[in-house]
């Protein structure tokens, strides 16, 4: 897809976001908002082998959500795919449903469940092992959040990608600077994210993971031969795309009441009337 067509269809993604957020009358939408360019970009430009005719196909790329907590960014990616049928999405928060608040593998797409923050890097590092060791080229990326980064499983992970040459697998941070109880610097300091991950041996890249033409460039950049584990730290706006959400800590966890649902679609479907007039 060129970087328009990606563009148009995140913003589809992310309307339909904010009105299966507000029927569940849960989630974390501040989040979701920030990961669904890259998550639109993983999905429809950047993995290979992705059908869901055949969703264990050996020959996938594999995707953890180690911020399992942002897992309605995932479920709308998954429909646009063709994985969910929308009458399944539609359940979000009821009772029976096959859709709880973090990912799990009753999901059609979904690789693990995931959600305990800093374990989704450990399951990738042995998802890339596994492909090293099998001598397939399928390829993992695994996306984390910042806040996420104060777990110390996280580097102990990053060590043994490192140790294991594991340039099959690229992990990306959602760098929006916020985490549940605030800033990230405040709670417990990352910075500097680009030193730490190369001191580590890992190949770092930094990218506007809210620019959709730089994410699909930054991922096209991306040496698979190099012997190395690739981070990209994809700075991003919590809330992208809602006005009233940007940059605004509480949009961590926050329930739309009506008339915030209809201000942040009516926001969004201008933007998508736009993009096709283009």
């Amino acid at each position: 897809m060129n970087t328009k067509d990606l563009l148009l269809l995140a913003e589809k993604n992310r309307k339909r976001l904010v009105e299966v957020v507000y029927r569940a009358k849960a989630g974390h939408i501040g989040g979701d908002l920030s990961c669904l360019n890259v998550m639109t970009a993983l999905y429809f430009e950047v993995m290979r082998n992705l059908d869901p005719t055949q969703p264990k196909n050996p020959l996938r790329d594999r995707f953890v959500l180690s911020k399992g907590h942002c897992v309605e960014a995932l479920y709308v990616t998954l429909e646009a795919k063709g994985f969910l049928k929308p009458e399944v999405l539609d359940t979000l928060g009821q009772f029976g449903s096959i859709l709880s608040g973090h990912p799990t593998i009753e999901v059609p797409g979904i690789e693990v469940n995931s959600g305990a923050l800093g374990h989704g890097l450990s399951i990738g590092t042995g998802m890339a092992i596994a492909a090293k060791m099998d001598k397939n080229d399928y390829r993992t990326f695994v996306l984390m959040g910042d806040g996420e980064q104060g777990e110390g499983s996280i580097y102990e992970a990053a060590m043994a990608c490192n140790r294991y040459h594991l340039d099959n697998l690229v992990a990306i941070i959602d760098r929006n600077h916020l985490q549940i109880s605030g800033n990230t610097e405040d709670v417990m300091p990352i910075e500097s994210i680009h030193d730490r991950w190369t001191a580590f041996g890992w190949d770092v890249k930094e990218m506007n993971g809210d620019c959709m033409e730089e994410i699909v460039s930054t991922f096209n950049d991306i040496d698979y031969t190099n012997g190395k584990p690739h981070l990209i730290v994809s700075n991003t706006t919590k809330g992208k795309g809602v006005s009233f959400m940007e940059g605004i800590a509480k949009w961590h966890h926050g329930v739309l009441n009506e008339e915030q649902c209809k201000a942040a679609v009516a926001e969004i479907e201008k933007r998508i009337e736009d993009l096709k007039t283009r």
